[in-house]
């Protein structure tokens, strides 16, 4: 207990005599293994973006509408970046939260005059959200101007008040020390800049979480800074009108009967857009479709570390040798073609049977077991394979984040899925 209470009244001495980067990295540095031993540090992946308090209305049979429905009332942590890094965290992994609403010092921005971020959220009876209202103030504050603008557009009308660019500049030590990072589409555009702005000034690759269909357009102007984005069908045509400047994408009619290569034949002009301004991999999610994975030619970005830098993104290396030894990295045909070619190169890898019980967090926990393994060296594919395991897994549980994720399981879902990927588009696009 004495020698808890000298570290950190050492840490309070360190902060007072220190500039606030190595203050933050001070707090890093002081996780304790066991209680007794400081830990070396490693260098994190940074979240930044959204968390808010979920209120789940769950019918016990079909709502009736215009009436009262018997049913649970669940309150469930939630928001797209603490999804994300929960689930990351729970893989191993020890990502760095930027956000607002909390009180950690090392992320978490805690304000005396807002309150939480909350979505009351109605789920049908299969599960499936059927209802939403967001009060997300603290992330986001709705102004009334007189002014007029055309219709759909959000400039002059909404103003960034808390997550703000001057926020996030304060951890621009881990974001140049991170591995990755992910924005999600929750922050508005001036925080998305800076974020972006300052991981392309350390060579930080970003991933972008579109977020939903409205959200997703917000792609436009931190486009050149994205390497990663995991939008789904309908968000990818939004994020390809926006990129393009046109609606010349519309939402395609769903038809279970097609096959896999007939349904990626309807999506890729619009996957093509991403990829022409700069996007290096598109993970694009189809639900019970599973995942496409697309790239300019066959992606030489294939991981971010090498094995010779586990250590120094040692997130969640036992989860990288399972992985590693089960799923070999070289499983897949290598193409000669470069990803400055005109060839679009597309991976499937399927969804898994799963027993639903809430879809909600599904998305999150799917991008957060990949970013997991990602930053323990696992190749792209690889990655891809954790992640669909990491979502089956969430669909079986009523959180939005599992309580705890069993490792072996993941594992010999990830085999599967793994083992199952396969090309279903290499060819020159006009």
């Amino acid at each position: 207990m004495e020698n808890s209470a000298h570290r950190r009244i050492n840490l309070i001495h360190r902060h007072l005599h220190s500039p606030p980067c190595d203050f933050i990295n001070a707090l890093n540095l002081a996780q304790t293994n066991g209680g007794n031993q400081l830990q070396t540090g490693v260098a994190e992946p940074v979240i930044v973006g959204s968390m808010v308090l979920d209120i789940h209305a769950i019918p016990s049979f079909s709502a009736v509408p215009r009436s009262t429905t018997p049913g649970k009332i669940n309150y469930i942590l939630g928001g797209v970046a603490r999804n994300v890094a929960e689930c990351m965290s729970k893989l191993g992994a020890n990502p760095f939260l930027i956000s607002v609403v909390g009180h950690d010092m090392a992320g978490i921005r805690k304000h005396k005059d807002i309150s939480t971020a909350v979505v009351c959220a109605v789920v049908d009876f299969h599960g499936e959200l059927a209802a939403a209202v967001a009060s997300v103030e603290a992330i986001f504050l709705y102004k009334k101007k007189l002014v007029v603008v055309p219709q759909g557009t959000e400039t002059g009308l909404m103003q960034e008040k808390f997550l703000t660019p001057e926020w996030i500049e304060q951890f621009k030590c881990n974001i140049r020390d991170a591995p990755v990072l992910m924005v999600d589409a929750n922050l508005n555009s001036l925080a998305l800049e800076v974020s972006c702005q300052m991981a392309a000034e350390y060579n930080t690759p970003v991933w972008f979480e579109p977020v939903s269909v409205a959200k997703s357009r917000r792609i436009a102007s931190v486009v050149k800074y994205i390497s990663f984005t995991s939008p789904n069908e309908d968000e990818l045509i939004a994020m390809a009108n926006a990129l393009s400047g046109q609606d010349l994408f519309s939402p395609i009619k769903q038809d279970n009967s097609i096959t896999i290569e007939s349904f990626f034949e309807q999506l890729k002009s619009a996957v093509w857009v991403l990829l022409e301004k700069g996007i290096k991999v598109v993970v694009l999610t189809v639900g019970a479709r599973g995942v496409f994975v697309c790239s300019k030619g066959q992606p030489s970005f294939m991981k971010i570390s090498s094995k010779e830098e586990i250590n120094k993104y040692k997130s969640c290396s036992q989860l990288f040798r399972t992985l590693a030894t089960s799923c070999p990295p070289n499983m897949f045909p290598v193409s000669p073609v470069t990803e400055k070619s005109s060839f679009l190169f597309a991976m499937h890898f399927p969804a898994l049977p799963a027993s639903v019980v809430r879809l909600t967090g599904c998305g999150d926990c799917l991008v957060g077991g990949m970013l997991a393994s990602i930053c323990a060296g696992l190749n792209i594919y690889q990655s891809t394979a954790i992640g669909i395991a990491t979502a089956k897994a969430t669909v079986e549980t009523e959180n939005n984040v599992p309580h705890e994720f069993h490792s072996a399981k993941i594992a010999d879902d990830a085999r599967l899925v793994y083992t199952a990927g396969r090309i279903v588009f290499h060819d020159p696009m006009p």
